[in-house]
């Protein structure tokens, strides 16, 4: 999310709350504390309740809490660093905390989570994504079969949600589940059937596949919501906060079907 900048009264962020006898700090030393200690808060609030749209406003705090702590943070020219500027520097390590997972996933999509932030569901150039394959090791035909582009006329495209086959998809027997795929079809099942709908789909996922869609969702929400593309962004800070609930009924359904009560029929998760 992209915060308000502007300084406002009623916040605590301003020097009247810092201890002057405390040794002034550099920019580069305020920025090195925020990226060692912002993404163990970020983590810890993700687990809560804390949705996409409200985490960027909750991640001030931590992140200011750091810049109260010296008497003054002072640019490498001696100009004393801002609360605006301090502000923008917080956002700037929030966006790298949510995006730092995505060079862990697979490559399909870490294309997908690239052309997105270029070109979200529209077509672009096939040359120009004919290079990103490159960048991320893999192929638009690789991506076709997939299931994640359209490819035709010189032009490449993600595919929408709407438009996934829910019948045809099934991570348990997909030789390569995609990250971004089981993130796109969990929206769908939300979306057509409600939480129900998605936790069945979470009973056949992998935790490091659910876990991962979850974050994808976390950072295209961020994206989203940056740029002002706020049909997106409702769609996956919807996933974030169906999640929980979602959660709980796959947790029930996966413990019936191991161990059915007696008199009680398992929920089919196929």
């Amino acid at each position: 999310m992209l915060w308000d900048l502007t300084p406002s009264p009623h916040r605590s962020y301003s020097s009247a709350v810092r201890d002057p006898k405390t040794p002034p700090a550099t920019s580069r030393r305020f920025q090195d504390e925020l990226r060692a200690q912002l993404p163990a808060a970020i983590a810890e609030m993700r687990t809560g309740k804390i949705l996409p749209v409200d985490l960027a406003q909750a991640s001030i705090g931590p992140g200011m809490a750091i810049y109260s702590r010296y008497s003054r943070v002072l640019e490498a020219n001696g100009d004393p660093v801002s609360v605006r500027a301090a502000l923008s520097l917080i956002n700037n390590v929030l966006a790298e905390t949510l995006y730092e997972f995505v060079g862990e996933v697979d490559e399909y999509t870490r294309f997908a989570f690239d052309w997105f932030q270029q070109h979200q569901f529209e077509a672009g150039d096939a040359g120009s994504a004919e290079t990103l394959t490159m960048a991320k090791n893999t192929s638009l035909p690789g991506l076709e079969r997939a299931g994640l582009i359209e490819l035709g006329g010189g032009k490449v495209r993600l595919l929408h949600w709407q438009e996934y086959d829910p019948g045809a998809y099934d991570p348990r027997r997909d030789a390569r589940p995609t990250v971004w795929e089981g993130t796109h079809h969990l929206i769908e099942r939300l979306n057509t059937h409600g939480e129900i709908g998605a936790a069945m789909l979470l009973t056949r996922m992998s935790p490091e596949l659910a876990g991962a869609a979850q974050d994808l969702a976390f950072s295209l929400y961020d994206i989203c919501d940056r740029n002002g593309w706020a049909r997106h962004a409702r769609d996956y800070n919807g996933l974030i906060a169906s999640w929980q609930g979602s959660d709980g009924i796959a947790s029930e359904a996966a413990r019936l079907r191991s161990e059915p009560e007696q008199g009680a029929l398992p929920i089919d998760v196929d």
